[in-house]
């Protein structure tokens, strides 16, 4: 997509907040030992640690799909 690639000041600021978001959830619900709403903060957190993966991945996608 051409908008990751013309703004990537927007793209670094966006995944470093969403890391450091992230990796707060994740520590946070793992403070909650035996607490069940300790294990869904933790996996908020992981989702969040997923979408600054796909925001990162985005620019260097071709759009190509591979041959079989």
């Amino acid at each position: 997509m051409a908008f990751w690639k013309e703004h990537p000041a927007l793209r670094i600021v966006l995944i470093a907040v969403l890391f450091v978001l992230a990796i707060t959830l994740v520590i946070v619900g793992w403070t909650m030992t035996g607490e069940l709403a300790g294990l869904g903060i933790m996996i908020l957190g992981v989702a969040l640690l997923l979408a600054a993966l796909a925001i990162y991945n985005k620019p260097f996608e071709d759009g190509k799909k591979p041959k079989k």
